[in-house]
């Protein structure tokens, strides 16, 4: 669940764990959809018989998918200053898959705050650590750091 929050109290959010995002299942169609958005349509990722003979038992979500819907969970439990006008995605940094998702399973993002800077006025660039964790499973699908330029108004 989102929380707002006054502007000035942003930097003392370094540090801070945020709730965990709803689960969100990664099923066959968004696969398909994501593969037919990017033009990927590797066999591992589109065709559950000839994925099911490979060690992964069956289709695999893109990394670039999980990766591309840390916006949306992200978003869920995000601290937002008052007066906010837009997030803009700023980029991200050290970002390693560590475990294939399986169509199928549920995924959610954690963060934790790790900086937060103002570039100038109204401008400021908060970076977290985010790993998206695979319901059931001890090892993370990937770890990153993501960069959101929030500008408040």
């Amino acid at each position: 669940m989102k929380k707002a929050i006054k502007v000035e109290e942003l930097p003392g959010l370094v540090g801070t764990e945020l709730e965990p995002s709803p689960w969100i299942e990664i099923t066959q169609e968004r696969v398909n959809q994501f593969a037919d958005a990017t033009n990927d349509h590797q066999f591992i990722h589109v065709d559950p018989e000839k994925a099911a003979q490979t060690p992964f038992g069956g289709p695999i979500a893109h990394g670039f998918l999980s990766l591309s819907l840390l916006s949306y969970l992200n978003a869920e439990t995000a601290v937002e200053p008052e007066n906010l006008v837009m997030v803009i995605n700023y980029g991200s940094d050290k970002v390693r898959y560590l475990m294939p998702v399986r169509v199928g399973q549920r995924i959610r993002s954690c963060q934790k705050v790790l900086e937060v800077t103002e570039k100038k006025p109204g401008h400021w660039l908060i970076k977290n650590a985010v790993t998206v964790e695979i319901e059931g499973e001890q090892k993370p699908a990937l770890v990153a750091e993501i960069l959101s330029m929030m500008v408040v108004g």
